[in-house]
């Protein structure tokens, strides 16, 4: 069985000879314990001196009552020799922040890589105790590319598209189904039953509102986290009315929008804000919001392993499509929103790369005449972008639409798209 290989891993690898902690967060179970393993593994096979904590572990939680405590095992594992420490569930420590901030200015030889739940940023403000002194590395589930890698062996890993292009109507709607149903946990990918990934991501959620949300965050109304979520997941791609959502889950809307920020925070779910340059034409306030993994939100749904026909895939398609958007803006300074008038005008996803913008509409289904819609129209006789997509199942097209080059492309080729 082969190792399910995760891009942050190389980015790691680049930045271990950085004196900045490499910090990596993200979702619970997202593989991040993993990949620090296969960072470790690489760095003995170098010949490098690694130690690995884990706070999880009661034995090396004694490691860190306090910052001497912590620099003796230092010392005795590596004397005064450079050595590389993994500190595994960073978020069990109180006050990790500061923690971390001492040691990194004791000015020790050492590298740290560090990994957290996304809870720590909301308990322990990290990001003012570590600014200027880690680099943040944010780890999802597994994502489409990746996927898709793993599970055609690597043998199409340098030259994926044409693995792509060639399998459109033959292995890849399996494959495309198969993610967009069960999602991107490594867990669940490598379950080969459905009883065991219904097992498996049930066990996640479970973990996730006990240790984050009721443990670390002090959340005690597990329940209307539970039912914002099911709302979430039937509304995804919809515009958030806050008052008619706190009234279905009996919670004040500061509660609500608290308990969002939490989602957001614990990488379970993200906020699209909306893109306007004229506020008394375009919708200003009310975002929309996709989920990080298409398995958890169809579990919350209540549709875990179930979706099939057109009917059932429409908006998870458009949470999908909004998965890779993030993945190939991850490294840029560009911004995601959507698109509304107050005339009802839509388009699914706005590109911003304050220099450019560039629309985006999802279509779950196979085009083979381009024809353009009247919202996408509206988009583009307003601002005047040149480039806009509409994203789809098989049609590959591109038409002119005044000075705007219109490009109707497959979704998978989206996943090497240059914005």
């Amino acid at each position: 069985m082969f190792e399910i290989k995760r891009k942050i891993l190389g980015e790691l690898i680049n930045h271990l000879e950085k004196q900045e902690v490499s910090m990596i967060v993200g979702p619970r179970q997202a593989g991040k314990t993993t990949v620090m393993m296969m960072l470790q593994k690489y760095l003995e096979n170098k010949g490098e001196k690694t130690l690995f904590l884990d706070l999880d572990i009661e034995n090396d939680r004694k490691f860190f009552v306090s910052q001497e405590t912590f620099f003796a095992k230092l010392d005795l594992e590596f004397g005064d020799k450079k050595g590389f420490v993994f500190i595994d569930e960073i978020q069990r420590k109180g006050d990790a922040g500061l923690f971390l901030k001492g040691i990194y200015d004791s000015r020790t030889p050492h590298k740290f890589i560090v990994s957290g739940s996304g809870s720590i940023e909301l308990k322990e403000k990290l990001h003012e105790s570590m600014a200027g002194r880690k680099l943040l590395f944010c780890l999802d589930t597994v994502n489409f590319r990746e996927f898709l890698n793993f599970k055609t062996g690597y043998r199409y890993e340098s030259k994926l598209a044409d693995f792509c292009r060639s399998e459109e109507k033959g292995t890849l709607p399996n494959l495309l189904n198969e993610y967009i149903n069960f999602g991107g946990y490594p867990r669940v990918v490598l379950d080969k039953t459905l009883e065991d990934k219904t097992r498996t991501i049930d066990e996640i959620y479970s973990s996730y509102l006990i240790k984050d949300i009721s443990f670390l965050l002090k959340v005690d109304k597990i329940d209307a986290i539970g039912n914002l979520f099911r709302v979430l997941a039937s509304q995804i791609g919809q515009l958030v009315n806050y008052s008619e959502m706190s009234s279905t889950i009996d919670i004040s809307q500061a509660t609500l929008k608290n308990y969002i920020y939490y989602g957001e925070k614990t990488f379970v779910i993200s906020r699209i804000p909306p893109f306007y340059r004229n506020p008394r034409k375009e919708i200003v306030k009310s975002p929309s919001i996709y989920f990080t993994d298409l398995g958890l939100r169809n579990y919350c749904s209540g549709w875990f392993g179930r979706l099939s026909g057109p009917q059932d895939m429409g908006f998870v398609f458009q949470n999908f499509i909004y998965g890779i958007l993030k993945d190939r803006l991850a490294n840029r300074n560009g911004k995601i929103s959507f698109w509304r008038t107050k005339d009802r005008a839509e388009v699914d996803f706005v590109v911003d790369l304050q220099s450019s913008v560039v629309p985006v509409e999802v279509k779950y289904k196979e085009i083979a005449d381009p024809e353009i819609g009247r919202s996408l129209r509206n988009f583009i006789a307003k601002y005047e972008p040149k480039q806009a997509i509409v994203v789809n199942l098989l049609g590959d097209h591109t038409v002119k639409l005044g000075s705007t080059d219109v490009i109707f492309m497959p979704y998978w080729k989206l996943l090497n798209f240059d914005f």
